[in-house]
Formats: C-alpha cells, sequence, structure tokens
C-alpha cells in the first residue's frame, strides 16, 4: 500500500470507529449484549489500536510537502500549547458530567466548577489546539491527515457528548448546560457563568505550565525538531 495511503486508511479507521461505537444505537446494541464495562474496554482497545495503526502508518510514510512552512508558524505551539496543558490537567482532574462514568457530577450542588466554567469540554479543547497550532508548522500530507483525524475526532466529538448526555441525564443535563458552554467562554459572556480561577486552582495552572515548559525542552529529543525554528 501507498504510505500515504495507508496513514489515510488509518486516520479513517482511527476517526470511524469511534464515531461508530459512540453512536448511541450501536453502542445500545453492543452493550445490551456484553455489558456496559465490556463494551467500553472493547472500546479503549478499537481506540487504541486504531491510534497505533495510525502512529505507526505516519512514522513510515514519505515526506509530501504540501507547503513550506513560515518561520511565524513555529510560535503557534508556543501559544497554544501552555493552555492547551492547562486545559488537559483541569479537565483530567475536574469532575465532568460529560467524561465517562461521571454522569453523576451533574446532580451536584454545583454541576460545573473550575475549568468547566470556561468550557464543558476541556480536554477536547486540549486536542483540538494541540492539532490546529501544530498543522501550519507540518506542511507534509502525513502530518495533515494525522492532526486533521485528531482535530476532527476532537471538534465533532464534543457534539456527540452532548447528546449523548443529554439523552442519558434529562434535568441533570438541562441545568449543567445551562451553566457551560461548549465553545470557551461563551457562557461566561452570554451571563450564564462566572470564571472560577479558585476552582480551576493554582496548582493546575503551575502543572500544566511545567509540563509545558519539559515537553518544550525535550521536543527535539521526542519528537526530533526543535520546538523553535525558523
Amino acid at each position: 500500500m501507498d504510505p500515504i495511503g495507508e496513514v489515510i486508511l488509518a486516520a479513517v479507521a482511527f476517526v470511524g470507529s469511534h464515531l461508530v461505537l459512540a453512536n448511541a444505537p450501536v453502542r445500545a446494541a453492543i452493550a445490551g449484549r456484553i455489558g456496559e464495562g465490556p463494551f467500553l474496554i472493547l472500546f479503549s482497545l478499537v481506540a487504541a489500536a486504531t491510534f497505533a495503526w495510525l502512529l505507526i502508518a505516519y512514522g513510515t510514510a514519505d515526506y509530501v510537502a504540501l507547503w513550506a512552512p513560515p518561520a511565524w508558524s513555529w510560535w503557534l505551539p508556543v501559544v497554544a500549547m501552555p493552555v492547551a496543558f492547562v486545559l488537559a490537567i483541569a479537565g483530567y482532574t475536574t469532575p465532568n458530567p460529560t467524561a465517562i462514568r461521571q454522569e453523576k457530577a451533574a446532580a451536584k450542588a454545583n454541576p460545573a466548577p473550575g475549568i468547566l466554567t470556561v468550557t464543558r469540554h476541556p480536554l477536547m479543547w486540549a486536542m483540538a489546539l494541540w492539532a490546529a497550532s501544530h498543522m501550519p508548522a507540518n506542511g507534509d500530507a502525513a502530518s495533515v491527515v494525522l492532526l486533521g483525524a485528531i482535530l476532527v475526532l476532537a471538534v465533532v466529538g464534543m457534539g456527540l457528548q452532548d447528546l449523548k448526555k443529554r439523552r442519558q441525564l434529562g434535568p441533570d443535563w438541562a441545568r449543567f448546560a445551562a451553566a457551560t458552554s461548549a465553545v470557551p467562554f461563551a457562557a461566561i459572556l452570554q451571563g450564564r457563568s462566572r470564571l472560577d480561577l479558585a476552582g480551576i486552582g493554582w496548582w493546575r495552572l503551575a502543572l500544566g505550565l511545567a509540563l509545558f515548559a519539559f515537553f518544550l525542552a525535550i521536543h527535539p529529543w521526542l519528537i526530533g525538531v526543535p520546538a523553535l525554528k525558523g
């Protein structure tokens, strides 16, 4: 198979398997037969396998230039990734009704603390920022496919999560959604929420920025190119 063609096929498998298994009728049919726990294990295995395939295909693909990255493009990740790391750390450490097996958080007196006052999808936005900020600086076909797949999955995944949780949570979802927004800061600007810096916590900000600094330092060793050049 053509190396770029394999990257495309792996990307379709990665994104497509997520969308198919996240589809409510498909999920209900499979989970109804094997149980919710085994379904989540199956979902994780499929996700890990298709993502590994995508990474392997990407690593072996020929370099096919689509554009010459301009010098300014190398600064985009430096600006975006500190935000992405903070979103990821805060998202992982804050109970979120949109996350798997955290639906009970929607019934709390305050269902949207901390980073959820910014967006109810902090992890998805972290993925989207990573992919979008790196794409201009990687003007080859394989990188565009890889980053594009992650960006599409993050953006579409937000909508799919909202649809699924709306059906699952009913009135609790309505209360949670009224205090949050998918688009960052939209609920705050609309007066439906207030930025909860205390709930986010300085330790989450510090840890996110520390991880950014760490990955910035090891980027040449980990990826093979310096994070800043041009």
